[in-house]
């Protein structure tokens, strides 16, 4: 059967209105599907097992196994939705296999020694005599989304999507929403944390209350992932850090040093917002210090005198 591109247009609804996906799930869905159609569209517009196998020797020349399986898993869904609301009579990835030798490479973290720079630096930011008043509120804000960042391990995208009404300062809890429009409470255990987080809140109120965001920008409007990279990438760079450091790289952190510290890996794994255990266990491969510490006192060797 021919591919028509209104089916992706209708896939995209259902995505987004009835499995209730995120903005981003959505994008990323649009370009993966609009890449099948622009490819099938070149031959015969069939949407059939020959051109689905033709499409996936095109991504292996064109892009690694990591954005490869993302691509595949939202190409087979969309057969799959296809196929239930009879669309199509059959799915072309039934007897597909499909085999991906993704290379499994360990999340970064950050040292503590190098986040308690980057955060002593922002705190010292505060002391310059020749800041304007709006100058000294963003580093207030830099404070509060560093510190945020660091003590919940919240995502990126989850930190700028913040609203007002999901920020308890009483009583220190935030409410994320995270992918799969899934909920999660985090409290903040952190004086300090909270502390940074207020003193922000009280300087910006006024625009957050009318925006509703709880992280502005200059323009008082919400501020962007990409606005929080270039934020980190000052600060390190400021403060003598020699690694490149990302967003993700403190919620890394976070769930590693939490695992050193013995924390169950269950609760890190809520913490997260992980859907499955097997995602957060990713983190016991970094935990070194932790491996550290087991082999130099717990090992039977120690027993051994010779």
């Amino acid at each position: 059967m021919k591919i028509e591109k209104e089916w992706i247009s209708v896939y995209l609804d259902y995505c987004k209105w009835q499995k209730g996906l995120n903005e981003k799930t959505i994008k990323a869905y649009k370009i993966d599907l609009n890449q099948l159609w622009d490819f099938i569209n070149q031959t015969d517009q069939e949407l059939n097992r020959r051109n689905i196998n033709r499409f996936i020797v095109w991504l292996h020349e064109n892009y690694k196994p990591k954005s490869i399986k993302r691509k595949l898993a939202s190409v087979k869904a969309f057969c799959s939705y296809l196929e239930y609301e009879e669309i199509i009579s059959k799915n072309p990835f039934g007897k597909i296999r499909i085999k991906l030798n993704e290379p499994h490479i360990l999340p970064k973290t950050i040292p503590l020694s190098e986040i308690e720079k980057i955060l002593s630096l922002v705190y010292e930011s505060k002391n310059q005599t020749d800041l304007t008043e709006q100058q000294y509120n963003f580093i207030l804000r830099d404070a509060a989304i560093l510190e945020l960042l660091f003590a919940t391990g919240i995502r990126v995208s989850e930190l700028c999507c913040l609203k007002s009404v999901d920020v308890d300062l009483v009583d220190g809890i935030i409410k994320i929403y995270g992918k799969g429009a899934r909920e999660r409470m985090i409290q903040i255990g952190n004086q300090d944390v909270l502390n940074a987080m207020k003193i922000y809140y009280n300087a910006f109120s006024q625009y957050i209350d009318e925006t509703e965001y709880f992280f502005l920008n200059r323009f008082y409007r919400r501020f962007s992932e990409q606005s929080v990279r270039i934020m980190i990438k000052k600060y390190a760079e400021l403060s003598d850090v020699r690694i490149h450091i990302t967003p993700h790289m403190f919620r890394h952190s976070f769930a590693t040093l939490l695992l050193e510290e013995d924390v169950d890996i269950r609760y890190i794994q809520t913490l997260l917002g992980h859907s499955s255990i097997v995602t957060t266990q990713i983190y016991t491969h970094v935990a070194s210090k932790k491996q550290k510490d087991i082999l130099s006192k717990k090992h039977p060797r120690n027993k051994i005198h010779l």
